[in-house]
């Protein structure tokens, strides 16, 4: 299943025991030969979906799991696959609409199944599956990646951003579930109905409006450029607005999580143009963001200018 960078994703069909009986299943690899940690660490999705789906929320129930290697080499979930397609913003499905009227609904629906999952009561279901992470933590986490820089303007622009962020960082509250890569590309929807949210490889529990500066990331035509931006048809300020107005509460700290975000994506991109260009993992799609690495970080940097230092330091 390679829509979307899925990875060592596949899909198939369990039929039986009753004749005519058939369910539609997904199996997913951890990466052999890899430290389990991270998004590398899929076995750890198993509780997370479990709970959730358990719950009532719209994710995949794993009916199979193994940490071990027996089976396939390497530690796996099966989780039930359901029906749709992902909206790969970047390049969506010929099936999908691309027209605004089409698209906007896409968006809302997956702020509203973002902010049901914020909504998770994980220190109920999920007490010890994870710590909270510390925000200035979130930031940190990136300083290796960063350095895989094949360029030393993006890296050194990287850095000066990552100290701006930390100096200006809000408290991290509220603390929850989050997604970690929350868009339309990580959401299935079947004659545009939102059926649920998959690839949960990133997620965490920390400071949940994370998600929300991802979408508004995404949103945010400054942050791309012309060649290479997501189809989309929502403002930051609108991808804001219905993220509060589903969660009910205000959210002034948004500004924030947006430039955090670009900020993540352009390190992120930074590593994979590298893996890219030295042939240790190609991917043409990586050329695509590198043409946005220089506009994510001049428009997070243009962000965080104009907020308050909150944490000591200088920008």
């Amino acid at each position: 299943m390679e829509v979307g960078h899925a990875g060592l994703t596949f899909g198939f069909d369990l039929l039986g025991p009753e004749p005519g009986r058939r369910r539609g299943l997904v199996l997913k690899l951890a990466p052999p030969g890899v430290r389990r940690s991270g998004n590398t660490d899929v076995y750890k999705q198993a509780p997370l979906l479990r709970a959730l789906h358990a719950t009532g929320l719209p994710a995949p129930d794993v009916p199979y799991a193994d940490p071990g290697e027996s089976w396939f080499g390497t530690p796996f979930i099966v989780m039930d696959r359901l029906a749709g397609l992902p909206f790969f913003v970047w390049q969506p499905d010929p099936t999908f609409d691309r027209s605004a009227a089409a698209v906007r609904p896409l968006y809302e629906q997956t702020i509203d199944s973002m902010a049901a999952f914020h909504r998770f009561d994980w220190r109920r279901h999920l007490p010890d599956w994870e710590a909270p992470r510390a925000l200035v933590d979130e930031v940190v986490r990136w300083d290796a990646v960063l350095a895989k820089s094949p360029r030393v303007d993006w890296m050194e622009r990287g850095r000066a951003l990552r100290e701006a962020l930390i100096a200006t960082r809000p408290d991290g509250a509220p603390v929850g579930l989050v997604h970690g890569d929350c868009q339309p590309g990580n959401a299935l929807f079947d004659g545009g109905r939102l059926t649920g949210l998959i690839d949960w490889e990133l997620a965490s529990i920390g400071s949940r409006r994370i998600d929300a500066g991802w979408m508004m990331m995404l949103a945010d035509r400054d942050s791309w450029a012309d060649e290479w931006r997501p189809v989309c048809p929502m403002t930051p300020s609108e991808v804001a607005a219905r993220y509060e107005q589903a969660m009910g509460e205000s959210c002034e700290d948004l500004p924030w999580y947006q430039a955090y975000a670009g900020y993540r994506l352009g390190a992120i991109s930074c590593l994979n143009v590298y893996l890219h260009r030295s042939g240790r993992h190609p991917d043409d799609t990586w050329e695509r963001f590198a043409l946005a690495i220089e506009p994510m970080f001049a428009r997070a940097a243009a962000i965080v200018h104009d907020l308050p230092i909150t944490n000591g330091g200088s920008r």
